[in-house]
This record gives structure tokens, C-alpha cells and sequence, in this order.
């Protein structure tokens, strides 16, 4: 830069000729405002607005984070929710078909386990109905079973007519019983007399052996008395009078007189869970000598004990028509169809005895499948009902 040509004195000399200026302000204010100027800003103020604007921040975006992590919570609780609610579900389907499935089987749900039935058949169930009892022999001959069925009465017809009728329709062989009717012979009865006549043809089964015949002659003393008053049944072949059996001779009338006092056991046909209710071929003083019996299996008939330990009797008293049963309280008492079946061959075998009623002392369950306990029980009427078409 060049060197200026003016000396101080020559600029001194300017200046004084330089029109004057005159400042109207206060010197306080002009002295204020330098002052200000020079005045510096707190170090604190710029770190005080962040950390205002960073709290502002956190407060506004704190709440919408949180709001969706909740959110997020409780969309994970959902689906897990969901998920376990769909696991239910599918666990209640399978278990539904493994139910279906057992049904389909055969196997025996819980529920229907528990499901107890009765054998023998009441007066207060008959009804309008008539009730015929039949006796048929097992699959091994071994036995005369009593099934009973009760049909639609007819006013026009005599017992032994709906009894002949009605043979048509038992379903031996299903209920696991040997085919044995319609017997096969005609029946008639004769009012005036008291007497079924019984007429056979030449070339009938029943004198082929001797369990056929014992089982021919038996059925019919025990259908007649089963379900009517006769006492006598003549017996004829093809009209004429007697029939012929090889360990008889010639037969030509029986005698009908109900014996009674016989005790009730358990019967199962092989490969069948039924159980029938089965009278010995023995008879007993008492009933007392009757229950004892029952106690143990009959190894002649294939009978077997119908006395278990689940109906633990304690002592038996019996006054007029009466019998009071006092069990053992002590003793379990299993609420089971076995056990229920004990109870209905004690009130059978009672009844063989003359007894009206039973009353049960000391029972350790009220209910016995369908049976209250602490109530006077009637005897049945028949034994082993069947449905019938």
C-alpha cells in the first residue's frame, strides 16, 4: 500500500475545517447502549434451551412409546391368548373324537361306565302291559334261564294265548340263550279243569336224551307256573294221549306245584358282558341257608356266588313278610352295576321265600344305581326283562 502524503499537521488542519456535528443524546444513554453492547451473554442460557427443549421432547414422545410398547403387550398377549385358546380348542376336538373314536370301538367312557341299570322288572313299571315269563335253556343246556317281556294286553285272550303268541318274538339267540321256541307243539287250555293239554307231533326233539327231556318237562312246569294258576298239564302225541320219553316211559300228565325256596345266582353267557339272574336247581330251609349259599360259585350249573363283598351283609331278620337286611357300616359299599345285581338276587331269592318287602339298615351309601336304600323296597315282579319288538 502506498505511503499517505499527509502529514499529522495537515490532517489536524482538515479536521478543524470539517463542519461540526452535533449528538443530541444523553451521554447516559450513549453510555448505556455501549455498555450493553459490550455486555456478554450467560455461558448457562444455550445448555438451559437444550435441555428445556430435550425435557419438551421427552414429554411428548415418552407417553406415545409407551403407549406402544403397551400396545405391543397387549397384541403379544392376544396372540399368545389366541394361541393357547386355539390349543383348547383343538385339545377339546381331539378329546371329542377320542371319545367318538372309543364309542366307535366299544370302549367305555367314564361317564357311561357309571350308567347302572336294573335287571328285574317292577310292578310300578308294567302298567297297562301284561308280563310273560319264559324259560329257556342256555347256550350249553346247562340252565333254564327266565326272561321276562311284557306285551299289550288283549281282552279277547286267555294268558296261554298270548303266551303261544308271543313266542314269535324272543330273540334267543341274541340274548345269548339256545333257540328253543316257539316250542313245538300245540297248547291249550282247559278253563273248566285247570289244565294246559300240551299235543306234540310223532317226530318232536324233546325225547332225544335225557338233558332234552328234563329241559322239556322243566320249561313247561315253569312256564305254567310262572304265569298262571293251572296245576296240571296233560300231555298228548298227535292226539292221543301220553308222550313218549326214553327216561320217562310214557308220560301223560304232570304235576304243577311251584316249589319256591330256590336262591338267585349270576349268570353270564360266554363272550356277552350280560348277567342274568338265574334260580339254583337246589332248594334251602331258610332264606338265611339261601343267602348263604350264594356266597359261593355252583360249579354244576356254571353258576356263580351273586353274594359279593360289595353288599356286605351284617344280619338277616325276617318278621311276617317283612326282611330287614343291617349291613356292616364299616364295610365299603361299591355303587356299581355288579352290586346292584347282588341286590336284585337277594330281593328275588326273598321273594322265593314269601318276603313282600326289604329294608336296608346301616347302609353306607344312600343310592345304589337306581335303588334308595333307605326306603322299604317291594320284591320284583319277574326276572330279567327284555325289550321285545
Amino acid at each position: 500500500m502506498k505511503k499517505s502524503e499527509w502529514s499529522d499537521k495537515q490532517l489536524e488542519e482538515l479536521l478543524r475545517q470539517m463542519p461540526k456535528i452535533h449528538d443530541n443524546r444523553n451521554p447516559r444513554d450513549i453510555y448505556q447502549n455501549l455498555s450493553i453492547k459490550k455486555r456478554k451473554r450467560p455461558a448457562w442460557l444455550i445448555p438451559g434451551f437444550a435441555a428445556a427443549a430435550a425435557l419438551l421432547l421427552f414429554f411428548l414422545l415418552v407417553p406415545k412409546m409407551l403407549n406402544g410398547t403397551q400396545n405391543s403387550f397387549d397384541s403379544a398377549k392376544q396372540e399368545e391368548s389366541s394361541s393357547e385358546a386355539k390349543m383348547s380348542q383343538s385339545d377339546d376336538h381331539s378329546s371329542l373324537l377320542m371319545k367318538k373314536e372309543d364309542s366307535k370301538s366299544g370302549s367305555e367312557p367314564e361317564m357311561r361306565i357309571t350308567e347302572i341299570n336294573k335287571n328285574a322288572l317292577y310292578d310300578n313299571e308294567v302298567g297297562d302291559g301284561t308280563v310273560i315269563t319264559y324259560w329257556i335253556p342256555d347256550s350249553q343246556a346247562q340252565n333254564l334261564v327266565p326272561i321276562s317281556i311284557v306285551v299289550t294286553p288283549d281282552n279277547n285272550k286267555n294268558w296261554l294265548t298270548i303266551f303261544t303268541e308271543s313266542m314269535e318274538l324272543l330273540n334267543e339267540e341274541e340274548w345269548g340263550l339256545a333257540d328253543y321256541y316257539p316250542l313245538n307243539a300245540k297248547l291249550e287250555l282247559d278253563e273248566t279243569k285247570n289244565t294246559v293239554i300240551v299235543d306234540v307231533p310223532k317226530n318232536h326233539p324233546y325225547g332225544q336224551g335225557s338233558t332234552a327231556e328234563i329241559n322239556f318237562i322243566t320249561t313247561l312246569k315253569n312256564n305254567i307256573a310262572s304265569n298262571s294258576n293251572v296245576n296240571k298239564i296233560l300231555l298228548k302225541t298227535d292226539g292221543q294221549p301220553g308222550v313218549e320219553l326214553g327216561n320217562y316211559g310214557v308220560l301223560e300228565e304232570i304235576e304243577v306245584k311251584p316249589e319256591g325256596k330256590h336262591a338267585y345266582f349270576f349268570y353270564k353267557p360266554d363272550g356277552m358282558d350280560t348277567t342274568y339272574l338265574v334260580p339254583s336247581t337246589d332248594t334251602y330251609l331258610d332264606i338265611n341257608a339261601a343267602l348263604e349259599a350264594m356266597k359261593t360259585d355252583q360249579q354244576e350249573q356254571a353258576l356263580k356266588a351273586s353274594l359279593i363283598p360289595s353288599f356286605p351283609i351284617k344280619d338277616v331278620t325276617a318278621k311276617e313278610n317283612k326282611l330287614i337286611i343291617t349291613l356292616d357300616e364299616n364295610a365299603a359299599m361299591e355303587n356299581s352295576q355288579e352290586t346292584v345285581n347282588s341286590y336284585e338276587a337277594i330281593l328275588l331269592t326273598a321273594k322265593e321265600f314269601g318276603i313282600d318287602t326289604i329294608t336296608i339298615v346301616n347302609a353306607p351309601i344312600q343310592l345304589l344305581g337306581p335303588f334308595d336304600l333307605t326306603k322299604e323296597m317291594k320284591v320284583p315282579l319277574a326276572p330279567n326283562l327284555r325289550q321285545i319288538q
